[in-house]
């Protein structure tokens, strides 16, 4: 009984210090472990997506988490926070706009902490069913062959495609374009082209697979009845002047089409159509002419009759070796300068003609000494050549010695008395 009266009397001092000694221990722990707040970043995946479904809304890669513990507890969860990991959970979703959290598990052996916030917490996924569906590719040919031609029935390798892709994509097309251009056409042709999705308006719709996704076709063209494709022949008489040659003969168009009521007479033919007689004797330079195309009785030339002709002339080039003395020019008063060797040999060529009338003047070998002082060098004389078609092919040596010194001064001898 006197215990218990004793413990009466003295249980409420007994309970303050034994909250003080907890204050203290408090107080003496936070001192020397405080509590912060700490920021962290966590990579969010998302987890459970559904193989037959695309994910079309951005999902942000990182979350911050905000968390309130003893700095030491801080500390462990900054060695490991590449190891945390944020997740949303899509298993069992299909197409549709969902609002989703965005979950997350800190380290259980980690312990006191609070956390204090998540930012994101949620966030809006859409998700989008990836379908497959197969519709007629829609061919078109466009464009016209050239004149006398005709086009058969083309043959495509394929009239189906599969498409495959996210089903708001899918729904917006309208149609598989695949065209070819056969647009002055004037022989068969294969191609492949690539198909494209198109909307009703005619715009590509971007971000599907197609299988195929090009297809190849082949379109006859032949020529119509009463028509023929010849080649244009240049008839030429005469030759070209003496010391010059023909280089090459074009004509413009090189093919023309022909037409006759009478196909027989179109097949008479021997395959090419010849102009009106072209002259080019004593020609120099090059001729540039219309002809006018001579044709049999009964044929006509779809369009112009007449043709462009030009013929290549060019003279006959030759070369030929020279000797020239090298010439000094820009020496400075007071000096004199020896050349060895004295003479170059020059290699030039050209037109014939122009080479069998060179003179010494045309064809020079200077050597410019402006601003070089006494001294001993090694020098390129320069060859200038006066005629415009004559071009200088190499000189040999390529270089010269040159000596310049001063001029020995003349000696005055006295004149003697008479």
């Amino acid at each position: 009984m006197k215990a218990i009266r004793w413990l009466g009397k003295n249980l409420s001092a007994f309970l303050l210090a034994f909250f003080l000694g907890i204050a203290v221990w408090i107080s003496a722990v936070t001192a020397t472990d405080p509590n912060q707040e700490q920021v962290f970043n966590i990579k969010v995946e998302t987890v459970g997506q559904e193989e037959n479904t695309e994910i079309i809304s951005e999902i942000p890669e990182t979350m911050q988490l905000t968390l309130y513990a003893p700095s030491s507890n801080l500390d462990k969860i900054s060695k490991i926070k590449d190891d945390l990991r944020a997740s949303i959970d899509l298993t069992s979703l299909g197409g549709g706009v969902y609002d989703l959290p965005i979950q997350y598990q800190l380290p259980p052996e980690i312990r006191p902490i609070r956390e204090v916030s998540a930012s994101p917490s949620e966030v809006e996924v859409i998700i989008e069913e990836l379908i497959t569906t197969t519709l007629t590719i829609s061919t078109d040919i466009i464009g016209e062959p050239a004149l006398g031609y005709q086009a058969d029935t083309p043959l495509w390798s394929d009239h189906e495609t599969t498409l495959s892709g996210r089903s708001s994509l899918i729904q917006q097309v309208d149609y598989i374009e695949a065209v070819l251009d056969i647009s002055g056409a004037t022989e068969t042709i294969e191609e492949t082209i690539l198909l494209v999705p198109r909307d009703s308006e005619g715009k590509v719709v971007q971000g599907l697979d197609l299988e195929p996704d090009r297809v190849t076709v082949k379109q006859p063209i032949t020529l119509k009845g009463g028509y023929r494709n010849m080649v244009v022949k240049v008839v030429t008489i005469g030759q070209v002047s003496d010391g010059y040659r023909q280089t090459h003969i074009t004509v413009t168009p090189p093919n023309v089409m022909l037409f006759s009521t009478d196909p027989s007479l179109l097949d008479q033919l021997p395959g090419y159509v010849e102009t009106e007689t072209l002259d080019i004797t004593n020609a120099i330079d090059d001729i540039e002419t219309i002809l006018t195309l001579n044709l049999p009785e009964g044929i006509s030339v779809i369009g112009d009759d007449h043709v462009i002709v030009m013929v290549g002339v060019a003279a006959i080039e030759d070369s030929v070796t020279i000797s020239r003395d090298v010439e000094i020019i820009g020496l400075v008063p007071g000096l004199e300068a020896q050349v060895a060797p004295q003479q170059v040999d020059i290699l030039i060529a050209g037109p014939i003609p122009d080479l069998e009338n060179i003179t010494p003047v045309d064809v020079r070998a200077v050597l410019d000494l402006s601003g070089l002082e006494v001294g001993t060098y090694q020098l390129a004389p320069v060859v200038e050549i006066l005629p415009d078609n004559i071009y200088l092919q190499s000189i040999s040596p390529e270089t010269v010695e040159v000596i310049i010194q001063e001029q020995p001064t003349p000696t005055v001898s006295p004149t003697p008395n008479p």
